[in-house]
């Protein structure tokens, strides 16, 4: 009797109690799948911080590092051996090349490699740290700096391009883009047929051979282009890297490194713009050979023309070139043929002043009225460039015995006088030009017609062969 009595009454309370528990396993559903999405975000973010060195490493990069304790104003390993540091450039472009100012300039990649043991730190995974320029100016770096340059600076945009990349075993890589415009000690003396070389030099300016190495990285590889450099009056020949040292009385010996390179400069663009106008130039003075000695506006124009025109070359290239006190390949071109073209001036002032005593002889013997003639014959040659020649323009007997029966029958029969000398004058040579030019041709004009040309492709010959 008691075990059933005990056995009804737990089952009583079983029935009261059963409805609540369900209830409560209801309510507490939602709950625990909060707790569960919950604690996935956690593993999440677990995950994130892992992955995120910054987070994970305790300490600042300037307790990493050791910068508070270590005095970076003195280089690695001070007091003992000199610091080695690599270098290695990579050129980007070559701006501009200046003859009048002689300087080039340049913008490229600078990087160096040096160990510096007080920058070590402690890295599981041996992954180096990259920082950007707000560390430079906390620890040690070379002061290298550009021997004979003008101008340089840093590209800041959008911020200062500078990276700083530290290994866990102290090595260092600074990088910087640079460019820098430096003097080209050049020589002008085969210009514009010439080949410059030009270099940029790099040294420490502070720390002498006992404190700090410069050497190339990668020895002759160190130096490296882009394929797409070009220049619009020049070609780059080679590229080459090199090394030396420099001696100041004061402070003693530095290493110094070179980056040379040859500049061949294009020679068409001044043939198209010097040579070949100066050419022309001196080919149409050639042309004055051609007229007829008593066309004296003709001859004497085209030769202050050409004159004219060779100064307006020579000052032209002189604007664009250095003071140079030397003789330049492209001077002795011009000088030479503004000689040539002085000279077919100088020709023609001989000529006409050898026809003028010729004609005074010729005054002395045939008379005064023949000397007349003469002298009318050139005014007309002077007015309308055509030579009268006495012969064809009328006979000078008939002049002087029949003038006026020939002016009295011209006004009688209302018809001018064939004979007329003012007739004549106005008549074309026709047929009779070429005659007239090769009878009435000076001796000097004959000979100048083939001189001239000899000399001067002579001149060419030589000059070329010279300076090519």
């Amino acid at each position: 009797m008691i075990l059933a009595s005990l056995l009804v009454f737990f089952t009583c309370i079983w029935i009261t109690l059963t409805p609540n528990a369900f209830a409560a396993a209801e309510i507490k559903k939602p709950h625990q799948c909060c707790s569960s999405s919950m604690k996935w975000t956690r593993k999440q973010e677990t995950r994130m911080r892992k992955d995120d060195s910054t987070k994970v490493w305790p300490l600042k990069y300037k307790q990493l590092l050791h910068i508070e304790d270590h005095d970076f104003a003195m280089r690695p390993g001070f007091g003992g051996s000199p610091v080695p540091v690599g270098i290695d450039v990579q050129v980007e472009s070559i701006d501009s090349i200046s003859e009048v100012n002689m300087d080039f300039t340049m913008t490229f990649y600078l990087r160096h490699y040096w160990k510096d043991e007080r920058l070590s730190f402690p890295s599981k995974t041996n992954k180096s740290m990259t920082f950007d320029h707000r560390l430079i100016k906390r620890i040690w770096v070379p002061d290298i700096f550009f021997v004979h340059s003008k101008r340089s600076f840093i590209h800041d945009t959008t911020m200062e391009n500078i990276m700083l990349r530290v290994h866990p075993d102290g090595n260092v890589l600074f990088s910087a883009r640079i460019t820098v415009s430096a003097m080209c000690f050049m020589d002008f003396s085969r210009f514009p047929l010439d080949a410059q070389n030009c270099s940029l030099e790099l040294e420490s300016y502070a720390y002498n051979e006992e404190d700090l190495m410069l050497y190339w990285k990668h020895g002759n590889k160190s130096l490296n282009t882009d394929e797409h450099i070009s220049l619009s009056q020049f070609f780059i020949e080679e590229f080459s890297a090199s090394s030396g040292f420099a001696f100041y009385s004061s402070t003693g010996w530095y290493n110094r490194l070179f980056i040379n390179f040859v500049l061949r400069r294009h020679i068409f663009f001044f043939v198209l713009q010097t040579y070949f106008p100066a050419m022309l130039m001196v080919m149409l003075s050639w042309v004055s050979f051609w007229i007829d000695r008593r066309a004296v506006p003709a001859r004497v124009s085209l030769g202050i023309t050409t004159v004219l025109t060779m100064s307006t070359i020579l000052s032209g290239v002189s604007a664009s070139m250095p003071q140079a006190s030397y003789i330049k390949a492209v001077d002795v071109y011009l000088w030479v043929s503004s000689l040539f073209v002085f000279l077919s001036v100088i020709e023609y002032a001989a000529v006409n002043y050898l026809t003028t005593v010729e004609e005074r002889k010729r005054f002395k013997k045939t008379g005064k009225i023949s000397g007349m003639y003469n002298i009318d014959a050139a005014r007309a040659m002077a007015f309308d460039g055509c030579y009268h020649d006495s012969k064809t323009d009328m006979d000078q007997t008939s002049f002087s015995l029949h003038s006026e029966e020939d002016s009295m029958q011209g006004r009688f029969t209302g018809s001018p006088s064939i004979d007329s000398p003012w007739i004549k004058r106005r008549q074309p040579l026709g047929g009779h030009v070429g005659r007239i030019i090769v009878e009435n041709n000076h001796v000097i004009d004959s000979y100048s017609r083939i001189l001239f040309p000899i000399v001067y492709i002579t001149f060419n010959l030589i000059y070329w062969g010279i300076y090519v």
